[in-house]
């Protein structure tokens, strides 16, 4: 069982796997933080400082009791926190999307393979067809 698992472990799929979930969660850190430090700041500017997350639809009021603490607490319908990720997925599609352009013009194009001729069993069928008329 344990010479089962090392060849399992140690087959290229899990290593491939295994490299790719840990560099799609540094890219992933990184497309965050450029979407959230450098992309949304200039968001914030173009939209004159606006910030969604605060938009509500309240539905009903929040309870508060005698001494002010809230008994019930507001049943709002959050929009504005909707928006809001509305507006970093688009930015985070748009970084994926530069990144993944660039690295393509990096990549040397791929030649088309010339297609395949008949194989050795279709030409000595066909000498033999021929051998037989």
């Amino acid at each position: 069982m344990l010479k089962e698992f090392k060849n399992f472990i140690m087959t290229g799929n899990v290593i491939d796997l295994a490299v790719g979930v840990i560099l799609g969660a540094a890219v992933g850190a990184v497309v965050n933080g450029f979407v959230a430090d450098i992309a949304m700041p200039f968001v914030g500017h173009f939209t004159g400082g606006a910030d969604f997350s605060e938009l509500k639809y309240v539905l009903d009021e929040a309870i508060l009791g005698p001494d002010g603490a809230v008994v019930t607490p507001e049943n709002a319908i959050k929009y504005g926190s909707w928006i809001n990720t509305i507006i970093k997925l688009i930015a985070v599609g748009l970084v994926l999307f530069v990144i993944v352009k660039a690295y393509n013009k990096t990549k040397k194009p791929v030649e088309e393979a010339a297609p395949a001729g008949p194989s050795e069993i279709d030409l000595l069928t066909e000498i033999r067809d021929a051998l037989k008329k």
